[in-house]
């Protein structure tokens, strides 16, 4: 339809035009706010009051911009229980419990005081409009996250304490509407708590096994991504089926996925970019929408709510703050960061609000219905949205730029991740996917331009084609360019694969070395010839094999065999750290099978960057043996190898590869084989036997993983 500009009315219908206002203002706002150092989520909002209809009327807050907006709040629910690394959870779940005590009562008794002897509500009023100031929505947290710290502590308790105080919150909702209708009896309760549990167990339970099951059998992006956002609308309709809100729903949805969406992987790039360029922009918006400014210069009486409102919430937040930070001797940026993102109120409290104002309980003197929360509450909740995300935006920025600075310089002056270089030796069309997802998961994550990707050519022997290699390798900077990942291709001619291979480690200064095996064909005579004759001459990098029959985020638990004496090699420490990403980064379990000595080494290293894992004692091979020949379809299995020469070699490790040949086609497993020094005389190896050395290069390695 044409369009004149005699025809535009106020607000403007045509849905053209409206989107295309609306993605000028995410487009505009944040570059223009970027630059002086304001959030754009606060600039968003302010558009949003602007537009709005209680400002110029550009736009209606119609059923378009509901749901958009309503989708970027559950996106934004949905993300903060993605992100939340479960390890860490489970590590500081007593710190998040107590935080959400001290953030849930500490406003929730501030408001009951105001409400009853300031305000002077009646009993059911007072309660409903004390919980308001308990919950928290977090605003901040797309933005924290960018920056990186993610799984900071303090971010990782304010994630956890969320999801507590939404639901504390919501279920006082639930039973002051109950209790205004009259409803609330041992029947209620009997069935309110039925129904949340039934909810977690569907959600926590059975949500895993059918997004394991779809992504082992889907490979297409574009159905993987739609499947995660039925997966966010589904879990918000069952929320809403047990009688909470929406938002604990996504929530759950994401603790759900959380493990099989690892935080490397393109498909959480792809869920991430989607949300923070449009749905988390238009919820935003719409929220800005709801702000009315007159309602402060026509009434005192909202004035004098929304002051004891502001103070209630973003006062008692800062003192539970300030609990929480003295309770855990947190940092000062660590208790301004748990502040500023606790301290914004939108959609729980939004929530609240617009349920309270549409009860209604009675009809006045006048025939006006008297509600369960006034105009006055609502009008003065669009304020206290206003000045806490407002608050939120600037305090939670500034201390989280603050910590991420401060965890630069301190991986500055511990390892520095240049002389992490990772090579994928492709030849075979159907890994080509698995080995990229393999690095994007191992690799360090500063290290985004360190990846390469290689296709030798040797045209006499057939090996290969040039037509070949640049479907693979493109195949391959596809892939990673889907995580915002480079990867350099290399074509390479050569007399053979081998030479090729190992002419480019010495070229690119390779560190690590990722062979992938064929499912049909698994470990040939002529591969096995290969890796001990050729790829393992290469003494001063980590040579991979990886064998894949499911995708890497699919796989629960790994089985960790690490043989005796394999920490007295050069690149022991260097092979656990790629151990230890790919547990951070796909949420896996590790089930260590080491000596005793070993498993010392793994717990000091665990205490500086903790991961699910559990540390088991074996005495001989045949023991391990037997555990590796009892993995379950979701188990992988990874093994610390040895060439000859090699501290930890012994007879049996030899016959490892028919091993797996006749046991485990259907189960992934990596075989990891530590670099060593050039030198392989015992007398100029580096000697670590004494524990301390271990503890500061656990140290080394928790600086990395903060």
């Amino acid at each position: 339809m044409l369009l004149s500009i005699q025809h535009v009315s106020l607000p403007i219908e045509d849905p053209l035009l409206k989107f295309l206002i609306e993605l000028i203002i995410i487009l505009c706002i944040p570059l223009l706010l970027n630059k002086i150092k304001v959030p754009h989520l606060l600039g968003l909002i302010i558009a949003g009051a602007v537009i709005g209809p209680n400002g110029f009327n550009v736009l209606a807050r119609d059923s378009s911009i509901v749901v958009t907006g309503t989708t970027g709040l559950l996106y934004i629910m949905f993300l903060a229980g993605l992100e939340i690394d479960m390890g860490d959870f489970k590590k500081n779940k007593w710190k998040s419990i107590t935080f959400s005590l001290y953030t849930f009562m500490i406003p929730f008794v501030l408001g009951l005081i105001g409400a009853h002897f300031i305000l002077h509500f009646s009993i059911l009023t007072t309660v409903l409009f004390a919980s308001l100031f308990s919950s928290h929505t977090l605003i901040v947290y797309p933005m924290v996250s960018k920056l990186g710290i993610a799984k900071k502590i303090a971010v990782n308790i304010t994630v956890g304490g969320t999801m507590i105080t939404d639901v504390l919150s919501l279920v006082v909702l639930a039973v002051i509407v109950g209790m205004s209708q009259g409803e609330v009896g041992t029947a209620f309760w009997i069935k309110l708590s039925v129904s949340m549990l039934i909810f977690a167990l569907i959600v926590l339970l059975v949500f895993p096994i059918i997004a394991r099951w779809f992504f082992k059998n889907v490979d297409d992006k574009i159905s993987q991504y739609i499947f995660v956002v039925v997966m966010i609308y589904l879990a918000a309709l069952l929320a809403e089926l047990a009688g909470i809100e929406a938002i604990i729903g996504a929530f759950f949805a994401g603790l759900a996925l959380n493990r099989l969406i690892p935080h490397t992987s393109s498909l959480m790039n792809r869920v991430e970019f989607v949300g923070n360029a449009i749905f988390i922009p238009f919820f935003l918006i719409s929220v800005g929408m709801l702000i009315d400014f007159n309602a402060f210069i026509q009434s005192w009486e909202t004035l004098g709510v929304a002051a004891v409102m502001l103070v209630a919430s973003i006062g008692g937040k800062y003192l539970a703050a300030i609990c929480t930070k003295k309770t855990f001797r947190f940092t000062d940026d660590e208790g301004k960061l748990i502040f500023g993102m606790s301290t914004a109120s939108a959609a729980a409290t939004l929530a609240s609000v617009m349920v309270g104002y549409n009860i209604i309980l009675s009809e006045n003197e006048a025939g006006e219905p008297v509600r369960l929360l006034n105009e006055h509450v609502l009008n003065g909740s669009i304020l206290l949205i206003l000045v806490s995300c407002t608050i939120s935006s600037f305090v939670a920025m500034a201390s989280a730029q603050r910590i991420a600075e401060a965890d630069k310089e301190e991986t500055a002056t511990g390892v520095s991740d240049e002389d992490e270089n990772i090579l994928l030796a492709l030849n075979h069309e159907n890994i080509v996917e698995k080995m990229v997802n393999l690095s994007l998961l191992i690799r360090n994550q500063s290290s985004s331009h360190k990846l390469f990707a290689l296709n030798v050519i040797n045209e006499d022997k057939s090996e290969s084609s040039s037509k070949n290699a640049e479907k693979l390798l493109g195949t391959a900077v596809d892939l990673a360019s889907g995580a915002d990942v480079v990867l350099n291709p290399i074509t390479r001619y050569d007399n053979n694969v081998v030479a090729g291979i190992n002419n480019a480690v010495k070229e690119q200064n390779i560190t690590d070395l990722i062979i992938g095996i064929e499912n049909e064909k698994g470990f040939s005579s002529s591969f096995i010839y290969n890796l001990y004759r050729g790829y393992l001459t290469n003494k001063q990098i980590n040579v991979i094999v990886y064998h894949a029959v499911q995708p890497v985020s699919t796989v629960k638990e790994y089985v960790v065999f690490i043989p005796a004496n394999a920490e007295k090699e050069n690149g022991f420490f260097h092979s656990l750290l790629k151990i230890w990403n790919l547990a951070k980064n796909s949420g896996a379990k590790m089930n260590f099978y080491a000596d005793e000595k070993a498993i010392r080494i793994l717990t000091r290293i665990a205490k500086k960057s903790n991961i699910e894992a559990d540390y088991n004692t074996v005495l001989n091979w045949q023991e391990a043996q037997k555990t590796a020949f009892t993995l379950k379809e979701d188990q992988g299995l990874i093994i610390l190898m040895a060439d000859r020469d090699m501290y930890p070699y012994f007879s049996k490790i030899r016959e490892l590869p028919e091993i797996l040949n006749k046991n485990l086609n259907n189960n992934n497993y990596i075989l990891v084989f530590p670099s060593s020094e050039e030198n392989n005389t015992v007398s100029e190896k580096r000697s670590v036997n004494n524990l301390e050395d271990f503890a500061e290069i656990g140290k080394i390695i928790g600086r990395i993983f903060k």
